[in-house]
């Protein structure tokens, strides 16, 4: 019994150590928990959501400046660069017609140079400098011929185109200047060009360009024409015909002055005729592919025998001649110029009479007529024979040109 009492006590004893041991250690480690817990709140609080003093203050507005500047910056710089580009387009533009000019005297040069070797007269606009040119005329009328057209020529000028005195008369009081338009032929100084060059010396009413002759060139010759033609006249309106139509000059005039506000004017008998792909045809289009499906017609343009267009259109022939895209057909190829320009499109169909008896109607019902010619022949048939029966029933008279103002 007592060896048991002992035993009792020794073991309460022990419990009653290793319950207050438990209680301390458990004590120990919430102080060791809590103090281990303080010190990681502390250090994040103080490294991530410490508050900005003030020295952080300005270095965070001086950065905020910064992008802000920077930012100008950039924008400035855009704007600078498109006022760069700005003046360098307006400096090409300025350069573009600078050439333009060296070109046209450049063209004029030639046509002097052309009138020394030859011999014929030289007109008073080719020996003034162009600076000094002060005249302004109405109209440059260039009457398309051929070296084979010498009677188509004569029977010209005696009908309605004024010769000798006359014809300097015209340009002088009336602002009127017409010539002959011709270029040369393969063989330079050939029998061909000699034959022009005694008929200018005895008539002086031609204008020979820079061109070899040739049907199949036509397009190419109404391109130099009207660049030598703007070079040479200060003129409101510059007129293609044929020598092979009849044309009251007064009538023409009077016409042409009427569009003078217009810079921009292209006038003439508009049509569409159709694209004719078949070859061995007349007027057959080697490039027909280009106008769509077989059977399309052609955009409007004016018919070739006579046709008018306003200083501005010739300027820009002159100046983009050698860009300018030549189809077989010069009527076409003077109305593809003008697609996509601000052009204005006048279809007088005064341009385009018939010969009598249409144009002479006309001419009795008070409606004379600007041109007239033969549809069937694309001028007046036999021009040479026909042209003075013409002239006769439906000229507007010779007093009708001396008496107009313009």
């Amino acid at each position: 019994m007592s060896w048991k009492n002992r035993g009792g006590g020794e073991s309460h004893s022990r419990s009653l150590m290793s319950r207050q041991l438990t209680l301390f250690l458990c004590a120990g480690c919430f102080f060791a928990g809590m103090l281990f817990t303080d010190r990681l709140w502390i250090e994040p609080e103080a490294k991530e959501l410490s508050r900005p003093t003030g020295t952080e203050d300005e270095q965070i507005k001086v950065l905020a400046d910064g992008c802000d500047t920077r930012l100008k910056d950039v924008r400035r710089d855009s704007k600078d660069i498109i006022r760069e580009v700005s003046k360098t387009h307006n400096a090409v533009q300025t350069l573009d017609k600078t050439i333009s000019s060296l070109e046209m005297e450049l063209a004029a040069a030639r046509a002097m140079q052309d009138s020394i070797l030859t011999g014929s007269p030289i007109s008073d606009d080719l020996m003034l400098p162009e600076p000094i040119k002060k005249r302004k005329y109405l109209m440059v009328i260039g009457v398309n011929t051929a070296f084979s057209s010498r009677k188509r020529r004569d029977s010209v000028r005696a009908t309605w185109m004024p010769q000798g005195d006359k014809l300097r008369k015209l340009e002088e009081e009336k602002g009127i200047v017409m010539r002959f338009v011709i270029g040369h032929g393969a063989t330079s100084g050939g029998i061909l060009d000699r034959a022009i060059e005694a008929e200018d010396r005895k008539h002086g009413d031609f204008l020979r360009l820079e061109h070899i002759e040739g049907y199949l060139e036509l397009s190419a010759k109404t391109k130099t024409y009207f660049t030598t033609a703007v070079a040479l006249w200060d003129a409101d309106f510059y007129v293609k015909v044929d020598d092979d139509v009849h044309v009251n000059i007064a009538t023409l005039g009077a016409t042409l002055a009427k569009h003078r506000l217009n810079p921009r004017v292209y006038i003439g008998c508009m049509k569409s005729g159709p694209v004719l792909a078949h070859k061995g045809v007349r007027y057959h289009e080697p490039e027909h592919w280009k106008f769509g499906e077989e059977g399309n017609k052609y955009f409007r343009h004016a018919t070739g025998q006579l046709y008018a267009i306003s200083k501005d259109l010739a300027t820009y022939i002159s100046i983009n001649q050698n860009v300018l895209h030549k189809y077989v057909n010069e009527d076409v190829s003077l109305g593809s110029w003008f697609i996509g320009l601000d052009v204005e499109h006048i279809d007088d169909r005064r341009l385009c009479c018939g010969t009598p008896p249409d144009c002479e109607w006309k001419a009795q019902a008070g409606n004379i007529c600007v041109a007239s010619f033969d549809w069937s022949c694309s001028g007046i048939c036999r021009s040479a024979d026909r042209i003075k029966e013409v002239h006769k029933r439906c000229g507007e008279g010779e007093d009708a040109l001396w008496s107009a103002s313009f």
